[in-house]
């Protein structure tokens, strides 16, 4: 997703469980071109109410929370392209 919409599209993880390595040697494995920031405290979990993971929050632009989905889906699916292409405005 990262590289078809690189221009209107930020892709951005956390981690909320392994260590650095953990996270980088997965990150490499999969060929990863986005950051992944690690949540070592709990932080983040807790001030965005994540309950499942994977946990997908879309925000707009400004910042404002468009979207959100729990669990795993299929982002390169024809649907999920239709879903983000209309989000992205292509």
């Amino acid at each position: 997703m990262q590289r078809k919409y690189k221009d209107r599209l930020a892709v951005v993880a956390i981690d909320i469980q392994e260590g650095r390595d953990t996270v980088a040697k997965w990150a490499k494995d999969k060929n990863l071109s986005f950051p992944i920031l690690l949540d070592t405290s709990g932080g983040v979990t807790r001030d965005y109410e994540v309950t499942a993971t994977p946990t997908v929050f879309v925000l707009s632009r400004d910042g404002k929370l468009v979207g959100k989905a729990l669990g795993t889906k299929s982002w390169n699916s024809e649907r999920g392209h239709a879903l983000l292409g209309r989000l992205v405005g292509s």
